[in-house]
């Protein structure tokens, strides 16, 4: 059975960093893709970054550009989410997401849809 569990939430001051950690069992995620989301209650889940398991490339909207770093670590299955420079509208619900293909440009992979499976979130509350 897969599973991705998220760490690393918790309550952070405005300009300072995060870094999220998201770890898979059950599979490795070679040829796929790993992403990242967040979500606030009542609003849309948002994709923050991607990373191409096998060569490591990434993609982040140009909210996340410079602020925002996905990388992974393949002998612990997990990828990592780094933000810098946080703000208060940073508070969201941080998701992990795994998707079995990778054969797309990344920013075709951010979306919601083409996620295969999801972690159960972690917390970042951001204080200013």
């Amino acid at each position: 059975q897969v599973e991705l569990k998220e760490s690393g939430g918790g309550q952070v001051q405005a300009g300072g960093s995060l870094t999220l950690s998201c770890t898979a069992s059950g599979r490795t995620f070679s040829g796929g893709t790993m992403g990242w989301f967040r979500q606030v209650p009542g609003k849309e889940r948002e994709f923050v970054a991607n990373i191409k398991w096998d060569d490591a490339s990434t993609y982040y909207p140009e909210s996340m550009q410079g602020r925002a770093t996905i990388s992974k670590d393949a002998a612990k299955n997990a990828v990592y989410l780094q933000v810098n420079y946080l703000k208060p509208e940073d508070t969201a619900t941080y998701y992990c997401a795994a998707a079995e293909r990778a054969y797309r440009p990344l920013a075709y992979y951010s979306t919601l849809l083409e996620y295969d499976y999801w972690g159960h979130g972690t917390q970042v509350t951001v204080s200013s």
